[in-house]
């Protein structure tokens, strides 16, 4: 069995494979202050909680846009599982032809994700990571991933919202299905969500413009299926592209390990 770990900003997402099958995920919040035998108690509940045996794992890889806390759930992997962790990174074969202008600039994530997305979907397409941060990355009809946008997470947003204008409170995303809200609280979950879900629409139009053909639009990361659902255009949410795309990572290089 294989043991796939996606380190966020915000949560760490934790997979188990059986083969093909993925029995399980989980998440714990990213926290650069714990130690490794902090995270590997995390992750012995975890095994616990979905009777999960983990002397039949027999391998791990990480994927991390956190590198404080690499290292300390690495350990925590070792002292475990007993197995040492694949690291995406430098050097990793990917089988994805990387066309942007330095392909190390590339996040791990995203490197899965994309991976994952040219195995599953029909070409072009357009990977929607919508986390902390909103990323979306284009694979072209060719495979090649070309390039892609960075923006804000509606967290992040709310945050930035929140820290510098004193009269906004902090408030929760909800559902806001009128665009014109009637007070304080409508009218900032309308900015948000909404906000996000048309920015979302917006980019995916340009991105075919520039294509000169439609693409397919897949959505993943903590907050997609919140935003989607509030889009005019047709995705298909993936909340394992991550983890799938690591398993494939691994497939492809635990030769190598």
């Amino acid at each position: 069995m294989l043991l796939a770990v996606d380190i966020g900003n915000t949560n760490i997402t934790v997979g188990v494979y059986d083969g093909d099958n993925l029995n399980f995920t989980a998440r714990i919040a990213t926290d650069p202050n714990r130690t490794g035998d902090q995270y590997a108690v995390e992750l012995m509940g975890i095994f616990n909680l979905y009777s999960c045996d983990r002397t039949q794992l027999d391998g791990a890889i990480v994927s991390s846009v956190t590198p404080a806390v690499t290292h300390a759930i690495c350990d925590a992997i070792q002292k475990t599982v007993g197995v040492e962790p694949l690291i995406v990174g430098p050097g990793i074969k990917t089988g994805l032809n990387i066309a942007i202008n330095d392909p190390a600039e590339l996040g791990a994530d995203l490197l899965a994700a994309s991976v994952s997305a040219l195995h599953k979907y029909p070409l072009p397409n357009a990977v929607c990571d919508l986390g902390t941060a909103s990323t979306i990355f284009v694979i072209d009809k060719d495979g090649k991933m070309i390039g892609g946008i960075i923006y804000p997470g509606i967290r992040t947003s709310l945050m930035a919202l929140v820290n510098n204008a004193a009269l906004l409170p902090q408030i929760s995303y909800g559902t806001q299905k009128r665009v014109i809200g009637r007070n304080t609280i409508e009218c900032m979950q309308s900015g948000l969500i909404l906000g996000a879900a048309s920015l979302l629409d917006g980019m995916l139009d340009r991105v075919e413009e520039e294509l000169g053909m439609p693409v397919t639009a897949v959505a993943t990361g903590g907050f997609s299926a919140d935003i989607i659902r509030n889009c005019k255009r047709d995705f298909i949410l993936d909340e394992n592209l991550v983890l799938d795309g690591l398993k494939i990572l691994y497939e492809k290089n635990k030769k190598n390990k």
